[in-house]
């Protein structure tokens, strides 16, 4: 609609200052024509605006003329109110800021909108963290961070790598902060190339004097879909067939996240087990679905030894030889310590 094209308009050139037509028109999803048509109509409706000619030039609105009106919608108005990242704000220190900013865009949204937008807030919750996830105490405060990200300086840190025994001393170029599933990263630059470095791996940081020196450019947004990407893709060498029993899956799915590959598979056979409780060709027991996984390194198959025998790996062989060993480890542990009748449970025959 026009009206709310008009008040976009409007709050862009008070939030921007001079824009140029061709970016406003872009921002807008309109030609330039038609922005030009409705600076007439906001100068027409007594907004002071007024075009600038040249290579400088643009839309502007006279200096020193703002408006209240908001221009919320009742949805909008809503969506102010989920706050999808709460996490963030406690890392940061600004929880009561926060708090203060809801209070005045409460009192600034349209009478109609208040409940609405007070119910949102005390009916949806979102809670960014996996269920289960180990929780992650960075070791430096994020505000520091966030200090050299907004002043642009340098960062010099102490950061220890996943699996070192001994940090390493870095100076890098901050981009920002990305609170991703409830875990903090430090977006940088090394030498001119991206990082990506988790603060509860930074053991210390320090603000230094010298000016960032980011490439030009290039955005935070830009740098984290690169690093996403990489992440992503990285090429993943054990991949492993494994059968589950139907009423443990719920759960071996919520515990295994990432490491599935795929939706989980019924009707398959026990074909292809190496050693398997089933015969080749055997028609699999409704009782069993099929997952897919995908690991790292192979000794993390390891992970599936707490499903017991409510799952078995199929394939690839040298993956059953790593649970099988690693479960004789475990028997002959307990059983060195202890091979007393354990009280309630009957012998085996």
């Amino acid at each position: 609609m026009k009206s709310d094209r008009l008040l976009s308009l409007l709050l862009l050139l008070q939030t921007r200052g001079t824009v140029p037509a061709s970016e406003l028109a872009e921002r807008l999803e309109v030609s330039t024509r038609t922005v030009y048509r409705d600076v007439e109509s906001l100068s027409a409706a007594g907004v002071p605006v007024y075009a600038e000619r040249g290579r400088h030039g643009g839309i502007a609105l006279l200096p020193g003329f703002r408006t209240d009106v908001t221009g919320l919608t009742a949805d909008e108005s809503r969506a102010l109110f989920v706050l999808a990242a709460q996490g963030a704000h406690t890392a940061l220190g600004l929880d009561d800021a926060l708090g203060s900013a809801l209070r005045k865009v409460m009192a600034a949204l349209p009478a109609p909108h208040r409940p609405a937008a007070e119910l949102t807030s005390r009916r949806i919750l979102v809670d960014p963290d996996r269920w289960m996830a180990r929780p992650t105490h960075p070791t430096v405060d994020v505000d520091e961070l966030n200090t050299a990200v907004f002043t642009d300086r340098r960062l010099r840190l102490r950061y220890r790598h996943s699996g070192a025994t001994t940090p390493r001393t870095y100076t890098v170029d901050p981009y920002g902060l990305v609170a991703k599933a409830g875990i903090w990263y430090l977006v940088a630059d090394r030498r001119g190339r991206p990082r990506l470095l988790r603060t509860d791996r930074i053991l210390a940081a320090t603000v230094t004097d010298a000016p960032v020196r980011r490439r030009p450019g290039v955005e935070l947004a830009d740098v984290w879909g690169l690093l996403r990407r990489q992440v992503e893709e990285r090429s993943v060498p054990v991949r492993v067939t494994a059968r589950i029993r139907r009423e443990r899956l719920d759960l071996a799915v919520r515990i295994l996240g990432t490491a599935l590959t795929g939706p989980p598979r019924t009707g398959d056979t026990a074909e292809g087990a190496t050693g398997g409780t089933g015969t080749a060709g055997e028609a699999a027991d409704d009782t069993w679905v099929t997952v897919e996984l995908a690991y790292p390194v192979l000794r993390a198959v390891r992970q599936l030894l707490q499903f017991g025998d409510s799952l078995e790996v199929l394939d690839p062989p040298e993956a059953r030889q790593v649970l099988a060993h690693a479960a004789a480890e475990v028997t002959a542990l307990y059983a060195a310590h202890d091979a007393s009748p354990v009280p309630g449970v009957a012998p085996e025959d």
